[in-house]
């Protein structure tokens, strides 16, 4: 017996020692920077099985988690997705309404204070959980697991009017490999006898008709559906093929596309700056961009507009982030990601902004030129018939008008309004000036489809300015799609390990077929719609959760500790007050003067009246009215329904074995359940325990607590799919053991 239990000894210390050696030969293999992660599964017959494989392998093997070729292409990524259309259509817009240079310093203030804090927090928990939306919160807290999945309704909702604006862009595109561009003046129709304008275009402009009329062929309120137009539907299916095609291989073939998507816009917003500086006037809108309006700054409007883009200009609360962010090495400094992305952020609206007042400063000069042109047409009519000659100073010569300059044509307005003072509306004359033409602030469609064509049909190469554009715009929109969809694309595919492949086509294919909706000849008052009322509301209580999940369930002591594990350094103590008190204290101030907002301004959209060639707004019909309720609902109703779930127990906290999972240096570490938490249930491949595989010592050392049989069955973490080290095949033994 004694050589018999010696040699039963030395045979388990052999094991052993293989063993660890197997951990520690994994840990060396874990430690290379930008490696796989391994997530181990459980086959069906409850045995732990550890598989080299790659992505997309069958159940029951180990599935490697992809992982970014390079730092410099997941900040490109994070880049591409923060950097969107609203940086260059809808930045510009607030900062001129809202006091010019004025508006940078809230604007700075809010990105410290909500912006940088709220995006590390979503880098960091992406990081350090390494799951899309939805596997991270049902981690942090089983019952505030909808967050994800509101975040995923959100996302769709989003991608598909965004996707709308991309082959907007497409359409744009398409025509500008033309000379004279087609919007360049108004078409006019012929019949036998005369040839006139076309009426619509004549009483607007050749880019505001082409714009409403030839591109979208607009109807003129939503209730006309007018049926779909074919140009738009085939620009979409292109826009969808596009997204579709780039997101098929996940981040191994988006990754390759963000580094033309997220760095030509800068090309080509440096091209742009660079030539409207050498136009005439273009100084003229950067002073007056830049004068700042200090007064304005006291309003409390204009603070929560610049919280509002600080929210959105970041992407917070969509899961790209936090997607995006899953596929990084553990140790990456996600901090310094957090200030680098926002601040690239920040000067890039700056630069847009510069570029799009110099365009629109060259513009109205050119606008200031025609105005003075017709109204000193208007004052030569109007001699010896309302006007005298002696009112006209001596040195202009008005049998030359085009002659007259914009000093001369304001000397003379002075004198008729000093001496015609109670007539002088009469006469119908304009007061033109350049500051007044700035001030027509013009945002989003209105200022890239209307007044940015217009400035470009006087550029010389026009075609080639505008094709350079909309191709900007087509990568701007990228960008930020490619965030969008992983938002959607990775929580699912964490959650129920279906093939990227097949996940990527059936949304994409869904989402086209949703957005025909879009295309119609009504389809621009619906994106109107989705801006306005899909997003805003449930993005902000979406974040507003997130917060509170980390600082308040989860813990924001721990959450520190985490940071610290990761970073190799303790985050400055800034970050504990702002998301323990302040950034939610902010949050739900903007929440509350969003809804104030809400209610007080009736559901209304801006619709093209044909026959008069102007807009007007109505409000949306009661339909209409309750589609925009609707949208907002059905983005937050998954938050109080899985909480309802998990709180009144309808789903069985013992049908799956969700259980806590830790980091260690890189890798993933099962935690055992504790008895008496409530929270291990997951609704992610959740078994109730008639479907548990029988248990089998020996095989896995993976554990739940007994369910109502007082049966134990070993399953891995998240029901069927288990993550973390397989242990060697051991004793069934009791976990203190362990």
């Amino acid at each position: 017996m004694p050589k018999n239990s010696k040699a039963v000894k030395r045979e388990l210390d052999d094991d052993v020692t293989e063993s660890v050696r197997d951990l520690l030969s994994n840990e060396d293999a874990c430690d290379d920077s930008f490696k796989k992660t391994s997530l181990i599964v459980n086959n069906h017959e409850g045995e732990g099985k550890e598989c080299d494989v790659e992505e997309g392998g069958s159940d029951g093997e180990e599935e490697e988690r992809p992982a970014w070729n390079s730092k410099l292409q997941y900040i490109l990524a994070q880049v591409g997705f923060s950097v969107g259309l609203g940086n260059v259509w809808r930045f510009p817009y607030l900062c001129q309404k809202n006091g010019g240079g004025a508006y940078l310093v809230p604007y700075l203030i809010l990105l410290i204070l909500i912006g940088i804090p709220l995006f590390f927090l979503e880098l960091a928990v992406g990081q350090r959980i390494r799951r899309g939306s939805i596997g991270v919160w049902n981690y942090i807290s089983p019952r505030l697991g909808g967050i994800g999945f509101a975040s995923c309704v959100v996302c769709f909702f989003v991608a598909l009017y965004y996707n709308v604006i991309i082959s907007w862009s497409l359409f744009y595109f398409s025509q500008s490999f033309q000379q004279p561009l087609p919007w360049h003046e108004c078409p006019l129709v012929k019949n036998k006898t005369t040839t006139y304008v076309v009426p619509e275009c004549e009483k607007s402009s050749a880019t505001t008709y082409y714009w409403y009329r030839q591109a979208l062929d607009i109807s003129d309120s939503i209730s006309e559906g007018g049926g779909l137009n074919w140009k738009m539907t085939v620009c979409l299916l292109a826009a969808w093929a596009m997204v579709c095609l780039a997101m098929i291989k996940g981040i191994q073939s988006s990754g390759k596309v963000m580094y033309f998507s997220s760095l030509f816009p800068y090309v080509v917003l440096i091209c742009f700056l660079v030539r409207a500086l050498l136009l005439k006037g273009s100084v003229d809108g950067i002073r007056h961009m830049f004068t700042p309006k200090l007064e304005i700054m006291l309003e409390a409007k204009v603070w929560r507009e610049a919280a509002t883009q600080v929210f959105f200009a970041l992407g917070l609360g969509f899961g790209g982030v936090i997607a995006f962010s899953s596929y990084n090495k553990r140790d990456n400094n996600c901090h310094f990601d957090a200030v680098l992305v926002s601040f690239i952020n920040f000067f890039t609206s700056v630069l847009a902004t510069l570029v799009v007042f110099a365009v629109l400063g060259f513009k109205a000069n050119i606008m200031n030129s025609k105005c003075v042109a017709l109204n000193t047409n208007k004052i030569v009519e109007l001699l010896g018939n309302g006007i005298e000659q002696n009112l006209i100073p001596h040195h202009i010569n008005l049998t030359q008008v085009s002659q007259v300059t914009a000093e001369d044509y304001h000397q003379m307005i002075e004198v008729i309004k000093r001496v015609k003072e109670d007539d002088f509306q009469k006469l119908g004359l304009e007061s033109c000036s350049i500051e007044n033409e700035l001030d027509k602030a013009v945002q989003g469609t209105g200022l890239a489809f209307i007044a940015f064509t217009e400035a470009m049909t006087h550029f010389p190469a026009s075609p080639f300015w505008s094709v350079m554009f909309f191709l900007m715009l087509v990568n701007l929109g990228l960008g930020s799609m490619f965030g969008t969809i992983e938002g959607i694309l990775t929580p699912l595919i964490d959650t129920f390990k279906v093939r990227k492949e097949f996940l990527t086509v059936g949304c994409c294919v869904l989402a086209f077929s949703i957005g025909l909706l879009f295309v119609q000849r009504s389809g621009n008052y619906f994106v109107t719609m989705f801006d306005d009322y899909s997003a805003t509301l449930p993005l902000l209580i979406v974040v507003i959760l997130e917060n509170v999940a980390i600082a308040w369930f989860y813990g924001i002591d721990k959450f520190f500790e985490d940071l610290k594990d990761m970073l190799g350094f303790t985050p400055y103590r800034f970050y504990y007050y702002m998301w323990k008190y302040i950034t939610p204290i902010l949050l739900l101030v903007l929440l509350c003067s969003s809804l104030i907002q809400l209610t007080m301004t009736p559901p209304s959209y801006s619709a093209w009246i044909q026959e008069e060639a102007i807009e007007k707004t109505l409000r949306f019909p009661l339909w209409g009215i309750v589609f925009c309720i609707s949208l907002v609902v059905m983005a937050i109703m998954p938050v109080p329904v899985v909480f309802g779930l998990r709180y009144f127990n309808i789903i069985d906290e013992n049908t799956s074995g969700l259980s806590t999972v830790s980091y260690k240096k890189g890798r993933i570490i099962k935690e055992t359940v504790r008895p008496g938490e409530d929270d291990d249930t997951s609704l992610i491949q959740g078994k109730s325990p008639s479907e548990a595989p029988s248990p089998m010592p020996g095989n896995s050392i993976y554990r739940k607590q007994s369910g109502s049989g007082g049966t134990e069955a070993d399953t891995a973490p998240n029901g069927r799919y288990g993550i973390g080290y397989l242990m060697a095949d051991m004793p069934d033994m009791p976990e203190s053991d362990l």
